[in-house]
């Protein structure tokens, strides 16, 4: 897959629950532009989003592309840690989510919403072919609506343990949900029907 060069830049997050911001350097990667389908994932045909896709499925299936196309995996799956020199496939860093989706715009979308993304009031409460909206002025699509994507990061460890970040909104979700900023978490091995993931390189 041709993967976009995201350059570097800096973001700042901010979480609503806690009402904490925090500002993050994020350096040059390489992100895929669209999520993972379901062709990419099982095999099976068609470009609809991969779902029931657990966070440790998603870690799983970068090592294991990695591996197929000679690459270094980015993960140690018995730790559970990331090797960020690895030239693998690997899930993006919540940062790194958040500058890549807003392409250098400061608002809560990358564009009109309707335009850019599926969510409940467009999407006849299913999810869609990906790539099917306008991409953000880097080239990347449904960066927001569609499915949920899996971050690395761990969501708040002192309050939720070993959960982890999810981005973006999904089909079924409000306007409100389909927003940059928007933080939501979840057990890593958690499974449902929007959720997917995206893929990122270091390199």
């Amino acid at each position: 897959m041709e993967m976009i060069i995201v350059p570097a830049g800096e973001v700042t997050l901010s979480d609503r629950r806690t009402q904490r911001k925090w500002t993050v350097d994020v350096a040059s990667f390489r992100l895929a532009p669209v999520p993972v389908t379901q062709e990419s994932y099982t095999g099976e045909a068609g470009k609809l989003p991969a779902t029931g896709v657990s966070w440790l499925d998603a870690v799983r299936f970068c090592n294991s592309l990695s591996e197929r196309e000679g690459l270094t995996p980015a993960y140690d799956l018995d730790s559970l840690s990331w090797d960020p020199a690895a030239d693998g496939y690997r899930l993006p860093s919540e940062a790194e989510w958040e500058h890549a989706c807003r392409a250098g715009t400061t608002g809560a979308r990358y564009g009109p919403l309707d335009e850019i993304a599926w969510y409940r009031e467009n999407s006849a409460e299913s999810m869609h072919d990906v790539g099917g909206k306008a991409p953000n002025a880097w080239g990347l699509y449904d960066m927001l609506g569609n499915v949920w994507e899996w971050c690395w990061d761990i969501y708040d460890a002192e309050v939720y343990g070993e959960y982890r970040v999810l981005r973006g909104g999904g089909w079924f979700d409000e306007q409100w949900s389909c927003r940059a900023s928007v933080r939501r978490r979840s057990h890593p091995t958690f499974r449902v029907d929007d959720v997917g993931f995206r893929l990122a390189r270091t390199r």
